[in-house]
């Protein structure tokens, strides 16, 4: 069985997240698609909102989609979270599986500098989904990582999880960047600066 990972901050998940992991999908025929949360990043600074939040909005988003599913190790760890760490375990509970790993565009030439790079395109393989503004170049990338590397196209939606952040606390609607569970999430909760609504 062949499975996408899907890892992030998630701070908050938005439709670009959900959008890319589709992409995946359809474009390698991925049993499923693991979202999976980290704690805390080791390239971005701590996430705007608790480690349980952020993975109770990415479990409500993906409820309904019947291939996507949520990992929580990372969260559930605590720490910095490295990929490299999670692979080991997720390749010795499920030696079965071909694991793939969805990164953004954004971050594909980034890859050279990740713990245990080498390693990790020896076990799984990379799909970089392309982005507003960032070619896919993959002959910048040392040969070694390159050959772990495919790439996928999505539609181009330009949105972040820094930008819905930012459009929460100045007060601004995220309503359809995100999907509805989460924004409802959101809304319930007060997160991001947003005023929170009072229960039905």
């Amino acid at each position: 069985m062949k499975v996408g990972i899907m890892g992030g901050t998630f701070d908050p998940l938005h439709i670009g997240h959900m959008m890319a992991a589709e992409a995946a999908r359809d474009a390698y025929g991925l049993a499923e698609v693991w979202f999976m949360p980290s704690h805390i990043p080791p390239h971005k600074h701590e996430a705007g909102v608790s480690g349980a939040q952020r993975l109770a909005m990415v479990e409500e988003a993906v409820r309904t989609h019947e291939a996507f599913r949520t990992l929580d190790w990372e969260v559930n760890r605590g720490g910095v979270s490295y990929t490299i760490d999670t692979v080991r375990e997720l390749k010795e509970k499920y030696p079965q599986i071909e694991f793939y790993f969805i990164i953004g565009a954004d971050m594909v030439e980034y890859l050279p500098k990740w713990e245990g790079i080498e390693e990790l395109v020896e076990i799984l393989t990379f799909i970089g989904v392309g982005r507003p503004g960032t070619p896919l170049d993959l002959g910048a990338l040392p040969a070694a990582i390159a050959q772990g590397v495919m790439l996928a196209d999505m539609p181009q939606v330009d949105i972040s999880s820094t930008m819905l952040r930012e459009r929460a606390a100045e007060g601004k609607s995220i309503r359809y960047m995100v999907p509805d569970a989460v924004f409802d999430y959101v809304q319930r909760g007060g997160l991001y600066g947003v005023q929170p609504r009072a229960a039905d």
